[in-house]
Protein backbone atom coordinates (compact mmCIF):
# COMPACT_ATOMS: atom_id res chain seq x y z
CA UNK A 1 0.00 0.00 0.00
CA UNK A 2 2.92 2.55 0.65
CA UNK A 3 4.50 1.71 -2.81
CA UNK A 4 1.24 2.30 -4.25
CA UNK A 5 0.84 5.63 -2.16
CA UNK A 6 4.15 6.53 -3.32
CA UNK A 7 3.15 6.32 -7.04
CA UNK A 8 0.19 8.52 -6.41
CA UNK A 9 2.65 11.50 -4.95
CA UNK A 10 3.48 13.14 -8.50
CA UNK A 11 -0.48 12.89 -9.53
CA UNK A 12 -0.99 14.43 -6.77
CA UNK A 13 1.74 17.40 -6.65
CA UNK A 14 0.59 18.15 -10.34
CA UNK A 15 -3.43 18.52 -9.28
CA UNK A 16 -2.39 21.03 -6.43
CA UNK A 17 -3.13 24.07 -8.93
CA UNK A 18 -6.32 22.21 -10.34
CA UNK A 19 -7.51 21.41 -7.10
CA UNK A 20 -7.08 24.49 -5.37
CA UNK A 21 -9.09 26.29 -8.68
CA UNK A 22 -12.18 23.89 -8.38
CA UNK A 23 -12.42 24.23 -4.46
CA UNK A 24 -12.73 20.29 -4.29
CA UNK A 25 -10.62 16.83 -5.13
CA UNK A 26 -10.31 16.36 -8.72
CA UNK A 27 -12.03 13.46 -10.14
CA UNK A 28 -9.35 12.42 -11.46
CA UNK A 29 -7.81 11.76 -8.29
CA UNK A 30 -10.62 9.82 -6.75
CA UNK A 31 -10.42 7.52 -9.10
CA UNK A 32 -6.59 6.80 -8.59
CA UNK A 33 -7.09 6.49 -4.70
CA UNK A 34 -10.21 3.76 -5.72
CA UNK A 35 -8.21 1.78 -8.53
CA UNK A 36 -4.73 1.64 -6.17
CA UNK A 37 -6.73 0.03 -3.62
CA UNK A 38 -5.67 3.26 -0.54
CA UNK A 39 -9.32 4.18 -0.45
CA UNK A 40 -10.63 1.27 1.43
CA UNK A 41 -7.89 1.38 3.72
CA UNK A 42 -9.64 2.34 6.73
CA UNK A 43 -12.89 0.06 5.96
CA UNK A 44 -13.61 -2.57 8.37
CA UNK A 45 -12.42 -5.94 6.45
CA UNK A 46 -16.10 -7.22 6.49
CA UNK A 47 -17.27 -4.26 4.19
CA UNK A 48 -13.58 -4.78 1.59
CA UNK A 49 -10.82 -3.01 3.97
CA UNK A 50 -7.86 -5.42 4.35
CA UNK A 51 -6.36 -7.60 7.63
CA UNK A 52 -4.14 -4.60 8.59
CA UNK A 53 -5.30 -2.02 10.74
CA UNK A 54 -7.03 1.20 10.18
CA UNK A 55 -3.46 3.12 11.42
CA UNK A 56 -1.75 2.06 8.03
CA UNK A 57 -3.68 4.97 6.86
CA UNK A 58 -1.08 7.13 8.88
CA UNK A 59 1.70 6.18 6.87
CA UNK A 60 -0.38 6.49 3.81
CA UNK A 61 -1.08 10.13 4.36
CA UNK A 62 2.29 11.09 4.65
CA UNK A 63 3.19 10.28 1.63
CA UNK A 64 -0.09 11.79 -0.35
CA UNK A 65 1.05 14.97 2.29
CA UNK A 66 3.60 15.25 -0.08
CA UNK A 67 2.30 15.72 -3.15
CA UNK A 68 -0.79 17.89 -1.80
CA UNK A 69 -1.97 18.98 1.08
CA UNK A 70 -5.92 19.61 0.22
CA UNK A 71 -5.62 15.85 -1.36
CA UNK A 72 -4.40 14.00 1.26
CA UNK A 73 -7.14 15.95 3.63
CA UNK A 74 -9.91 14.66 1.85
CA UNK A 75 -8.40 11.29 1.54
CA UNK A 76 -8.05 11.42 5.39
CA UNK A 77 -10.88 12.32 6.44
CA UNK A 78 -13.27 9.89 3.87
CA UNK A 79 -10.63 6.71 5.25
CA UNK A 80 -11.29 7.86 9.02
CA UNK A 81 -14.85 7.86 8.77
CA UNK A 82 -15.55 4.68 6.84
CA UNK A 83 -13.66 3.65 9.81
CA UNK A 84 -15.79 5.32 12.23
CA UNK A 85 -18.83 4.03 10.62
CA UNK A 86 -17.76 0.48 12.25
CA UNK A 87 -18.83 1.81 15.30
CA UNK A 88 -22.06 2.31 14.99
CA UNK A 89 -24.76 -0.18 14.94
CA UNK A 90 -24.66 -3.05 12.53
CA UNK A 91 -27.62 -2.09 11.00
CA UNK A 92 -26.39 1.04 10.05
CA UNK A 93 -22.98 -0.17 8.88
CA UNK A 94 -24.97 -2.09 6.61
CA UNK A 95 -27.14 0.68 4.81
CA UNK A 96 -23.77 2.89 4.62
CA UNK A 97 -21.54 0.50 2.46
CA UNK A 98 -24.93 -1.12 0.71
CA UNK A 99 -23.42 0.86 -1.89
CA UNK A 100 -20.24 -0.98 -2.02
CA UNK A 101 -16.76 -0.37 -0.41
CA UNK A 102 -16.11 3.03 -1.95
CA UNK A 103 -18.95 5.31 -0.18
CA UNK A 104 -17.86 8.21 0.84
CA UNK A 105 -18.77 10.42 3.87
CA UNK A 106 -18.09 14.17 5.00
CA UNK A 107 -18.52 15.21 8.59
CA UNK A 108 -18.67 18.12 11.16
CA UNK A 109 -18.71 17.47 14.66
CA UNK A 110 -19.82 20.54 16.21
CA UNK A 111 -22.58 20.21 18.30
CA UNK A 112 -23.37 23.06 18.76
CA UNK A 113 -24.86 23.45 15.09
CA UNK A 114 -27.39 21.11 15.17
CA UNK A 115 -30.35 19.93 17.47
CA UNK A 116 -31.21 16.65 17.54
CA UNK A 117 -35.27 16.61 19.08
CA UNK A 118 -36.40 12.53 20.33
CA UNK A 119 -39.12 11.27 17.92
CA UNK A 120 -40.87 7.76 18.00
CA UNK A 121 -38.00 5.53 16.79
CA UNK A 122 -35.30 8.32 16.30
CA UNK A 123 -34.80 12.10 16.16
CA UNK A 124 -35.86 15.13 13.93
CA UNK A 125 -32.22 17.08 13.38
CA UNK A 126 -31.95 20.22 12.33
CA UNK A 127 -28.96 22.47 12.16
CA UNK A 128 -25.91 23.84 9.79
CA UNK A 129 -22.24 22.75 10.00
CA UNK A 130 -19.83 24.37 8.55
CA UNK A 131 -16.02 22.94 7.67
CA UNK A 132 -17.19 19.66 6.07
CA UNK A 133 -14.22 18.28 4.11
CA UNK A 134 -14.70 16.20 1.01
CA UNK A 135 -18.81 16.62 0.85
CA UNK A 136 -18.83 17.60 -3.19
CA UNK A 137 -18.10 13.56 -3.83
CA UNK A 138 -19.44 12.01 -0.42
CA UNK A 139 -23.07 10.33 -0.61
CA UNK A 140 -23.26 10.31 3.17
CA UNK A 141 -23.33 12.77 5.85
CA UNK A 142 -22.21 12.65 9.60
CA UNK A 143 -23.14 15.69 11.92
CA UNK A 144 -22.67 16.12 15.39
CA UNK A 145 -25.38 17.83 17.44
CA UNK A 146 -27.03 18.23 20.66
CA UNK A 147 -29.50 15.47 22.07
CA UNK A 148 -30.98 15.21 25.47
CA UNK A 149 -28.82 13.44 27.27
CA UNK A 150 -25.45 15.18 25.49
CA UNK A 151 -23.61 15.40 22.17
CA UNK A 152 -24.93 12.86 19.16
CA UNK A 153 -23.17 11.51 16.11
CA UNK A 154 -25.60 10.90 13.37
CA UNK A 155 -25.33 9.30 9.83
CA UNK A 156 -27.66 10.71 6.90
CA UNK A 157 -27.68 10.12 3.13
CA UNK A 158 -27.44 12.20 0.23
CA UNK A 159 -30.43 13.89 -0.23
CA UNK A 160 -31.11 13.97 3.40
CA UNK A 161 -29.05 17.42 3.25
CA UNK A 162 -28.18 20.58 1.47
CA UNK A 163 -24.43 21.24 0.44
CA UNK A 164 -23.89 25.14 0.56
CA UNK A 165 -20.65 26.57 -1.04
CA UNK A 166 -19.08 28.87 1.09
CA UNK A 167 -15.65 27.78 1.00
CA UNK A 168 -13.50 30.80 -0.69
CA UNK A 169 -10.19 30.67 1.61
CA UNK A 170 -6.51 31.28 1.28
CA UNK A 171 -5.52 27.88 2.18
CA UNK A 172 -6.63 23.95 1.88
CA UNK A 173 -9.06 25.08 -0.78
CA UNK A 174 -8.76 21.94 -2.58
CA UNK A 175 -10.28 20.61 0.67
CA UNK A 176 -13.91 21.82 -0.34
CA UNK A 177 -14.70 22.21 3.04
CA UNK A 178 -18.10 23.58 2.56
CA UNK A 179 -21.44 24.38 4.30
CA UNK A 180 -23.72 21.54 4.97
CA UNK A 181 -27.80 22.72 6.06
CA UNK A 182 -30.27 19.93 7.42
CA UNK A 183 -33.69 21.02 8.01
CA UNK A 184 -36.05 18.38 10.09
CA UNK A 185 -34.80 15.65 8.71
CA UNK A 186 -35.56 12.29 10.45
CA UNK A 187 -32.84 10.28 11.52
CA UNK A 188 -32.97 6.24 12.35
CA UNK A 189 -32.08 5.70 16.05
CA UNK A 190 -29.73 2.93 14.91
CA UNK A 191 -27.93 5.78 12.89
CA UNK A 192 -26.64 7.39 16.06
CA UNK A 193 -23.95 7.20 18.05
CA UNK A 194 -22.90 8.86 21.70
CA UNK A 195 -18.83 9.61 20.86
CA UNK A 196 -17.96 9.79 24.41
CA UNK A 197 -18.51 6.51 24.90
CA UNK A 198 -17.66 4.52 21.69
CA UNK A 199 -14.54 2.25 22.52
CA UNK A 200 -14.30 3.19 26.01
CA UNK A 201 -17.86 1.86 27.40
CA UNK A 202 -19.56 1.10 24.26
CA UNK A 203 -17.29 -1.69 22.23
CA UNK A 204 -20.07 -2.26 19.39
CA UNK A 205 -16.66 -2.06 16.92
CA UNK A 206 -14.42 -4.34 18.58
CA UNK A 207 -16.79 -6.77 19.50
CA UNK A 208 -17.96 -6.66 15.51
CA UNK A 209 -14.54 -6.07 13.70
CA UNK A 210 -11.79 -6.97 16.57
CA UNK A 211 -9.37 -4.42 15.57
CA UNK A 212 -7.38 -2.56 17.96
CA UNK A 213 -8.37 0.45 16.81
CA UNK A 214 -12.07 0.30 17.66
CA UNK A 215 -10.62 -0.88 21.90
CA UNK A 216 -9.32 2.85 22.02
CA UNK A 217 -11.29 5.32 23.16
CA UNK A 218 -12.47 7.28 19.72
CA UNK A 219 -11.61 10.91 20.69
CA UNK A 220 -8.00 9.60 21.13
CA UNK A 221 -7.58 8.35 17.86
CA UNK A 222 -9.51 11.53 16.13
CA UNK A 223 -7.51 14.23 14.53
CA UNK A 224 -3.99 11.87 14.10
CA UNK A 225 -5.00 11.66 10.65
CA UNK A 226 -5.29 14.82 9.83
CA UNK A 227 -2.12 15.79 11.23
CA UNK A 228 -0.22 13.11 9.07
CA UNK A 229 -0.96 15.36 5.96
CA UNK A 230 0.99 18.43 6.88
CA UNK A 231 4.24 15.92 8.20
CA UNK A 232 3.77 15.04 4.35
CA UNK A 233 4.07 18.69 3.86
CA UNK A 234 6.57 19.58 5.86
CA UNK A 235 8.77 16.64 3.94
CA UNK A 236 7.80 18.34 0.71
CA UNK A 237 9.25 21.87 2.11
CA UNK A 238 12.03 20.08 3.06
CA UNK A 239 12.37 18.79 -0.58
CA UNK A 240 11.73 21.83 -2.52
CA UNK A 241 14.09 24.12 -0.16
CA UNK A 242 16.81 21.18 -1.21
CA UNK A 243 15.83 21.41 -5.06
CA UNK A 244 16.00 24.99 -5.34
CA UNK A 245 19.26 25.38 -3.35
CA UNK A 246 21.16 22.39 -3.67
CA UNK A 247 24.26 23.22 -6.17
CA UNK A 248 24.02 26.47 -5.41
CA UNK A 249 26.94 29.18 -4.59
CA UNK A 250 27.55 33.34 -3.99
CA UNK A 251 26.78 35.29 -1.29
CA UNK A 252 23.84 35.66 0.78
CA UNK A 253 21.36 33.07 -0.08
CA UNK A 254 23.06 29.81 -1.67
CA UNK A 255 23.29 26.33 -0.87
CA UNK A 256 27.18 27.42 0.98
CA UNK A 257 25.38 30.36 3.16
CA UNK A 258 25.92 28.56 6.72
CA UNK A 259 22.51 30.72 7.64
CA UNK A 260 20.18 28.08 5.04
CA UNK A 261 22.38 25.08 5.66
CA UNK A 262 21.24 25.95 9.51
CA UNK A 263 17.61 26.85 8.93
CA UNK A 264 17.65 23.09 6.49
CA UNK A 265 19.16 21.43 9.51
CA UNK A 266 16.73 22.57 12.47
CA UNK A 267 13.64 21.99 9.64
CA UNK A 268 15.15 18.37 9.43
CA UNK A 269 15.26 17.75 12.77
CA UNK A 270 11.83 19.06 13.48
CA UNK A 271 10.49 16.76 11.10
CA UNK A 272 12.12 13.82 12.50
CA UNK A 273 11.42 14.43 15.70
CA UNK A 274 7.60 15.03 14.56
CA UNK A 275 7.92 11.70 13.20
CA UNK A 276 8.91 9.95 16.31
CA UNK A 277 6.89 11.54 18.78
CA UNK A 278 3.63 10.73 16.34
CA UNK A 279 4.54 7.26 15.74
CA UNK A 280 5.38 6.43 19.40
CA UNK A 281 2.25 7.91 20.47
CA UNK A 282 0.57 6.15 18.38
CA UNK A 283 2.54 2.27 19.12
CA UNK A 284 1.55 3.29 22.89
CA UNK A 285 -1.93 3.83 22.19
CA UNK A 286 -2.54 0.41 20.15
CA UNK A 287 -0.28 -1.55 22.79
CA UNK A 288 -2.34 -0.30 25.85
CA UNK A 289 -5.84 -1.13 23.87
CA UNK A 290 -3.83 -4.23 23.34
CA UNK A 291 -3.41 -5.04 26.88
CA UNK A 292 -7.05 -4.18 27.70
CA UNK A 293 -5.88 -1.61 30.24
CA UNK A 294 -7.87 1.20 30.51
CA UNK A 295 -6.64 5.01 29.61
CA UNK A 296 -6.67 7.83 32.48
CA UNK A 297 -7.57 11.13 32.24
CA UNK A 298 -3.80 12.18 32.40
CA UNK A 299 -2.80 10.15 29.12
CA UNK A 300 -6.11 11.45 26.98
CA UNK A 301 -4.46 15.14 27.94
CA UNK A 302 -1.04 13.82 27.22
CA UNK A 303 -2.16 12.41 23.87
CA UNK A 304 -4.06 15.05 22.63
CA UNK A 305 -0.92 17.71 23.65
CA UNK A 306 1.62 15.74 21.60
CA UNK A 307 -0.90 15.67 18.44
CA UNK A 308 -0.77 20.00 19.02
CA UNK A 309 3.30 19.81 19.30
CA UNK A 310 3.52 17.54 16.20
CA UNK A 311 1.52 20.42 14.24
CA UNK A 312 3.67 23.00 16.11
CA UNK A 313 7.13 21.25 15.10
CA UNK A 314 6.08 20.85 11.57
CA UNK A 315 4.56 24.08 10.99
CA UNK A 316 8.17 25.81 12.33
CA UNK A 317 10.16 23.84 9.80
CA UNK A 318 7.66 25.19 7.12
CA UNK A 319 7.93 28.52 8.32
CA UNK A 320 12.47 28.41 8.74
CA UNK A 321 12.30 27.89 5.37
CA UNK A 322 9.93 29.88 3.63
CA UNK A 323 11.49 32.62 5.58
CA UNK A 324 14.88 32.38 4.05
CA UNK A 325 13.32 31.39 0.26
CA UNK A 326 13.33 34.68 -1.22
CA UNK A 327 10.64 36.73 -2.93
CA UNK A 328 10.65 33.39 -6.01
CA UNK A 329 8.57 31.60 -3.14
CA UNK A 330 5.78 34.23 -3.39
CA UNK A 331 4.59 33.38 -7.21
CA UNK A 332 1.70 31.66 -7.07
CA UNK A 333 3.38 29.25 -9.37
CA UNK A 334 5.84 28.17 -6.80
CA UNK A 335 5.05 24.99 -4.62
CA UNK A 336 6.84 26.45 -1.81
CA UNK A 337 3.73 29.08 -0.88
CA UNK A 338 1.11 26.73 -1.33
CA UNK A 339 2.89 24.26 1.41
CA UNK A 340 2.98 27.12 3.34
CA UNK A 341 -0.17 28.21 3.04
CA UNK A 342 -2.13 25.25 3.29
CA UNK A 343 0.11 24.32 6.23
CA UNK A 344 -1.08 27.27 8.40
CA UNK A 345 -5.03 26.13 7.25
CA UNK A 346 -4.38 22.85 8.20
CA UNK A 347 -3.03 24.21 11.81
CA UNK A 348 -5.81 26.02 12.85
CA UNK A 349 -8.21 23.18 13.34
CA UNK A 350 -9.45 22.38 16.45
CA UNK A 351 -7.31 20.11 18.78
CA UNK A 352 -4.34 21.13 16.86
CA UNK A 353 -3.31 24.34 18.98
CA UNK A 354 -0.38 23.87 21.54
CA UNK A 355 -2.24 26.75 23.28
CA UNK A 356 -5.41 25.05 23.62
CA UNK A 357 -4.74 21.52 23.97
CA UNK A 358 -1.79 21.25 26.05
CA UNK A 359 -3.58 22.91 28.39
CA UNK A 360 -5.58 19.91 30.09
CA UNK A 361 -2.28 17.95 30.37
CA UNK A 362 -0.72 20.68 32.54
CA UNK A 363 -4.31 21.12 34.23
CA UNK A 364 -4.51 17.36 35.10
CA UNK A 365 -0.84 17.04 35.97
CA UNK A 366 -1.24 19.77 38.58
CA UNK A 367 -4.18 18.81 40.50
CA UNK A 368 -4.01 18.53 44.02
Amino acid sequence: MLARAETLVPNLRERAEHSERIRQCPAETITDFIESGLLVAGNPPRYGGYETDYDVTHDILMLLGRGDGSQAWCYAVWTVLNWAVGHFPEQAQEEYFDTGPHTLCSSSFDPSKGRATPVPGGYRLTGHWDFSSGCDAATWFMPGAMGPDGPLWLMLPKGDYEVVDTWFVSGLAGSGSKDIDVKDVFVPAHRTLNPGAVGDTDLTGWELHGRLTYRVPMRMLLIWELICPLIGMADAAIEEFVSRWKGTSGRGRSGEAAQMQVRLALAGAEVDAAKALFHTGMEQLLATAGRGEPFTELDKARYGRDKAFVVQLCIQAINRLFEVSGGRALYLNQRMQRLHRDAHALSHRDGMVIDFAGEPWAKELLKA
